[in-house]
């Protein structure tokens, strides 16, 4: 029997309903998976450290984390993340890398495809 999860933060049902309709116009299945990833409960969202950015991603890359991005650990490329959330600490860690750090929102608004995306857990 599946179990209906209620969402209460009026911001998240927007973004994933967004998420979701961005799938249905576009056809990138990218943004129907992260969407789905935020629908799970908040306790198992992503939660990704600069560390793992750092041996994980390449130089220019575009990250998808669906969930929030924590501050233990280094980073020194210059990479864009997108985030439902940040700890300031791990904000200013990756602009002053050279990267970006932004919403999951404005990654979907800049590259409506997700071409060149890759999802963090």
């Amino acid at each position: 029997m599946k179990r209906n999860i209620n969402k209460t933060d009026p911001t998240l049902i927007s973004l994933i309903s967004d998420l979701k309709s961005k799938e249905r116009e576009n056809g990138a299945a990218i943004w129907r998976d992260v969407a789905k990833r935020l629908e799970k409960p908040r306790r198992n969202w992503a939660e990704t450290n600069l560390s793992k950015l750092e041996r994980y991603a390449k130089d220019g890359e575009t990250i998808i984390v669906p969930g929030k991005v924590l501050a233990a650990g280094n980073i020194r490329k210059k990479i864009v993340v997108a985030a439902y959330n940040f700890s300031e600490s791990a904000k200013i860690a990756i602009i002053a890398a050279g990267g970006k750090a932004i919403r999951i929102s404005d990654l979907m608004i800049e590259n409506p495809q997700g071409s060149n995306i890759k999802i963090m857990r």
